[in-house]
């Protein structure tokens, strides 16, 4: 891609810049915020840095770039951590700004930005790029700081400290020092006071004199006063003011190129000033028109079912006469569901998790379009909802071209983690949906895919390759929740694609085991193992998945740090005494049939697998067993109608030894679209349709 690069001077901006060439983009404009009155150094702002900017003038030269800058003009006027356009705010300032980079070089479709731990900064920064259609390239983003200092220092970074505001660090003894010089240093105060060695927290800010990417001429700083702001005992602060400073042209330096004629420049190198404000062209989603005419309940045949719980519950909406396109079909879904919400007080808002289910995945682009038409940032002020979206055979099985499952709460006091920059930290999330979401102590992560980050391209390897990295993609996101998926993990549901080879099954399975257990035993572990849980794992064959992947993973973990619940990981017999009905009593070899993770009082996670075995254990003793040509058994109705009591008597027996009920149970059941499913000789893999049901009775 085409990158304008937003730049303050300091190091981070500088390497994010080199860390984009070393991905494949290409940097064709560089862009800078100031201070509208040029005397002053320094802005109280918590979104740009502005110390040295009386040098970045000289950046289009040294890098042989058209520079654009923007004085500010605007304050902080929305102070909440997630952004909303608001008139005044100097971020509408960055706005102006990138709108007038996007008009003159309109192939750029890309900005990097220098942000490693700011959500407050990433999140402005997304937001702008959301709004102009722009993708945030964000490479340095949850870096580990020390590794990231010592890779700027080692690929020819000079930057010099213009500014101190930390323990330990004195303006007289450290303006104007390199860090080259001062990263033992800065090591040092980290182990004492715990800084951040990149300064992320405010410590110290840094000026770029010379880098890689300067091939025409590095910055020299002849003069600079140091500008003392507090002369606090403990902390003192002081910036760098330049006075002096000259280019020294490169022995080496490349003469300025010609611009694209598309630029419309004459040279590269050009400074502009941006003034003014440019007609806003957002590229967001609207609502789509008529939602209420394509949802006619005289034009569609609607099924729809929730659970019972009144503060948090599960309702799923499909077609039962679907007879158009995918588009249509999920059009009218989302729209009863939305009605649905509505009719209960609810909005989207009150949704944590999306079940997206559709029938042919090669129209996902299409669906995707047609859910963000619903699903919005504005809608969603709280945060977007997760999401996992899976290929399932449903018109087969009557259920239309799209089956939607949200997950609703009541209360909205969740956490949503959604990043939408690309960065080396975990897949990106650019449409409305978020990486994970936490809430009650429950993280919902979306459906993770064997990306590598910073390319979003899927891993090569095969599908043992692509599930090793969905696990590592999985495992940063729980980071940002301060768990982990080897200790934190309740339930994995890994879905695969029909192309999965019966060998590649057998390793995949054999993959996930050793990749969990070198995460459980790794030194960042240590002292937590005690608390580990022990998760159930459900394998589901699907069709197809988005971008033709062999894998989707979705974790489901239990993060709440302040319980003294119990945690059991259970494997043994359960309910021996309890009450038979429908002919069925407890027998030893159905606790086979049953994996189990317990938070006792707070989370009764299980999962129920149905094998040929079981099966004919299941229906032999009432209804005769009929085999097929290969020797396998052959499910009539009478039979399934058997197994599916078999699994309420097991569910409901479960439940009731741990004093859940079924008002408090969420429950979704994959069926096989032909007898395939029991004839699987691994117990985890079911290939499937998906249904939801609820309040079976006895």
């Amino acid at each position: 891609m085409k990158v304008v690069a937003l730049i303050s001077g300091g190091k981070d901006s500088c390497y994010a810049m080199m860390e984009c060439i070393k991905h494949g983009h290409e940097i064709v404009a560089l862009a800078n915020l100031m201070p509208d009155d040029g005397s002053v150094d320094e802005l109280d702002s918590y979104m740009y840095q502005t110390v040295g900017h009386q040098i970045i003038i000289s950046y289009a030269e040294c890098m042989g770039l058209p520079l654009f800058r923007r004085r500010i003009k605007g304050s902080t006027r929305h102070h909440e951590l997630g952004y909303r356009p608001t008139l005044g705010d100097e971020v509408e300032d960055m706005f102006i700004l990138l709108s007038e980079v996007k008009r003159q070089i309109p192939s750029v479709t890309a900005v990097s930005s220098g942000a490693i731990a700011s959500d407050y900064q990433r999140l402005r920064v997304e937001s702008v790029c959301s709004r102009l259609g722009l993708v945030s390239l964000a490479y340095l983003w949850k870096q580990d700081q020390s590794l990231l200092l010592q890779e700027m220092i080692a690929n020819g970074i000079v930057a010099v400290i213009v500014k101190v505001a930390a323990m330990g660090l004195d303006p007289a003894k450290h303006l104007g020092r390199e860090i080259t010089f001062l990263n033992s240093y800065l090591h040092k105060l980290k182990e004492l006071y715990g800084i951040n060695v990149c300064g992320e927290g405010g410590e110290y800010e840094t000026l770029t004199l010379d880098c890689p990417l300067f091939i025409n001429a590095r910055i020299m700083l002849d003069e600079y006063q140091v500008v003392m702001h507090s002369s606090d005992s403990i902390a003192p602060v002081g910036i760098l003011h330049p006075s002096a400073f000259h280019l020294e042209n490169k022995a080496d330096a490349q003469p300025l190129r010609p611009q694209d004629n598309e630029h419309k420049m004459e040279k590269l190198g050009n400074v502009f000033e941006v003034h003014g404000c440019p007609e806003r062209r957002e590229a967001s989603c609207g609502p789509i028109d008529d939602v209420a005419g394509l949802i006619d309940g005289s034009k569609h045949k609607f099924r729809f079912s929730r659970t019972k719980n009144k503060s948090a519950f599960s309702m799923c909406c499909w077609l039962q006469d679907s007879c158009s396109g995918l588009q249509e079909d999920l059009v009218a879904v989302l729209g009863r569901i939305e009605s649905q919400l509505r009719s209960f007080g609810f909005g989207w808002e009150n949704v944590l998790y999306v079940h997206l289910y559709i029938d042919d995945m090669t129209q996902f682009s299409m669906a995707n379009d047609t859910y963000v038409k619903f699903i919005t940032h504005e809608n969603c002020p709280f945060g977007v909802p997760s999401r996992s979206t899976v290929e399932m055979p449903l018109l087969r099985v009557g259920l239309g071209r799209a089956f939607v499952e949200v997950l609703v709460t009541k209360n909205q006091t969740k956490r949503v983690l959604h990043v939408q920059s690309i960065s080396c930290w975990a897949p990106s999330c650019i449409g409305p949906y978020s990486q994970a979401t936490l809430h009650e102590g429950i993280l919902q992560m979306a459906g993770q895919l064997g990306l590598d980050p910073p390319t979003m391209n899927l891993c090569s390897g095969g599908p043992s390759a692509e599930l090793e990295q969905a696990l590592k993609n999985s495992e940063a996101v729980s980071k940002c929740f301060k768990c982990s998926i080897s200790t934190s993990a309740i339930a994995f549901v890994i879905y695969c694609s029909k192309r999965v080879s019966s060998l590649e099954k057998h390793e995949l399975m054999e993959k996930q085991e050793t990749v969990l257990r070198e995460m459980k035993i790794s030194p960042s572990r240590e002292g937590n193992m005690h608390k580990a849980l022990n998760p159930i794992f459900l394998y589901v064959l699907v069709p197809d998945l988005p971008k033709r992947a062999h894998v989707e993973v979705k974790p489901i973990l239990y993060v709440e740090d302040d319980t003294e619940a119990t945690i059991e990981n259970l494997s043994e017999r359960f309910g021996l005494n309890t009450e038979s009905y429908w002919g069925f009593k407890h027998e030893g070899w159905q606790d086979s049939c049953i994996q189990k993770c317990m938070v006792r009082g707070r989370i009764c996670a299980l999962i129920l697998s149905i094998t040929s075995e079981t099966a004919v254990k299941i229906c032999s003793e009432s209804l005769p067993v009929d085999y097929d040509n290969d020797g396998q058994v052959s499910v009539s109705k009478a039979h399934m109608e058997k197994i599916s009591k078999f699994l309420v008597y097991i569910l409901d027996k479960a439940m009731t030894d741990n004093a859940f009920t079924w008002e408090d149970i969420m429950c979704r059941i994959y069926a096989s679209t032909s007898q395939q499913a029991l004839r699987c000789p691994w117990r985890k893999w079911q290939p499937c349709s998906t249904k939801h049901f609820q309040n079976l009775p006895k």
